[in-house]
């Protein structure tokens, strides 16, 4: 291919990820006329970077992190966006570096752009730490404004419908369950979850904490 053929082939290909809407919302069955999409999630988890990395003085290379968080989801075009409730996370991992070799292998500096993916996925760097908190924790955030809004259905005692989520594949995680069962809002479910599940630093941590205990869409006005 030529140049000009390599650079409209990724951009179409990538394109696709702006249709592309992200399963965890399916899977809880939100009631809301659009979802976000994967596209939409990838800007977001950007905007967070550049929040926390400024307010926290990250000593990161934040251009590296904003290029990472670009294409940390191209492996979705082709695979797309399963969650961890699904599949295996080395699966995952496998068939993921596979739809990322297959995009790049043909395209002008494709070696690159691969290798700043398992940096990603491996979570060596600190450049990688800060973006994996950065995308797990946007997405925790999410889950508040959509509960703000008022997308998840809850029985008249103000708990989560189960038999709405019958079919959930999130609730045979014990975790999922355990929180669920003491009453959370679905929410405070996810984002307790993030922070038990993953290794949020004390930034992090720390907005996360605020986001569950406040409400986050007044800053919509």
């Amino acid at each position: 291919m030529s140049k000009e053929e390599n650079i409209i082939k990724y951009y179409v290909l990538t394109n696709k990820l702006k249709d592309l809407i992200r399963t965890g919302w399916q899977t809880w069955h939100l009631e809301r006329e659009r979802l976000e999409s994967v596209a939409e999630h990838v800007y977001g988890v950007q905007q967070l970077a550049i929040a926390m990395c400024l307010q926290y003085q990250y000593d990161i290379d934040l251009q590296k992190v904003l290029f990472m968080l670009a294409v940390h989801e191209t492996e979705e075009i082709f695979i797309g966006d399963i969650t961890q409730f699904q599949i295996s996370k080395e699966e995952k991992a496998k068939l993921g570096h596979k739809a990322v070799h297959d995009l790049f292998d043909s395209l002008l500096g494709g070696e690159t752009v691969e290798n700043i993916i398992l940096e990603f996925d491996e979570r060596k760097t600190k450049e990688a730490l800060f973006a994996y908190q950065c995308d797990k924790l946007e997405c925790d955030i999410q889950s508040k404004l959509y509960d703000e809004e008022g997308c998840m259905r809850y029985t008249e005692d103000g708990h989560v419908d189960m038999e709405y989520q019958k079919d959930n594949v999130s609730l045979n995680h014990s975790l999922v369950k355990e929180l669920l069962e003491s009453g959370m809002s679905w929410s405070e479910m996810w984002m307790l979850f993030g922070t038990k599940t993953y290794n949020y630093d004390e930034n992090f941590r720390s907005v996360s904490d605020y986001a569950r205990s406040n409400n986050i869409s007044s800053f919509k006005k």
